[in-house]
């Protein structure tokens, strides 16, 4: 169940909203496959940002695939590495 209605470029000026918003579509059941891929990377984006702020010390991810995801793309951003991720594979 998406609570917001997200367009295709993202509108967001504020990263909190803009993660938040992307998350949102990653894990609404009914986001097709397509829009998944690509809400991804741009979740992916804000990662410094919210890990910067603090956000994973304050808050957990409740969803067990979306938590690992970030988990692991933290991993890989501080060993100097990207991992290219996509949901679902």
């Amino acid at each position: 169940m998406s609570l917001l209605p997200i367009p295709a470029a993202l509108p967001c000026t504020d990263a909190l909203t803009a993660f938040v918003a992307h998350a949102q579509v990653m894990l609404d059941p009914a986001t097709p496959e397509s829009v998944r891929r690509e809400a991804e990377p741009r979740l992916l984006a804000h990662l410094p940002t919210m890990h910067a702020l603090g956000m994973f010390e304050l808050f957990t991810i409740r969803d067990p695939a979306l938590r690992a995801l970030v988990r692991d793309e933290l991993a890989a951003q501080n060993s100097g590495r990207h991992l290219s991720v996509v949901a679902g594979a």
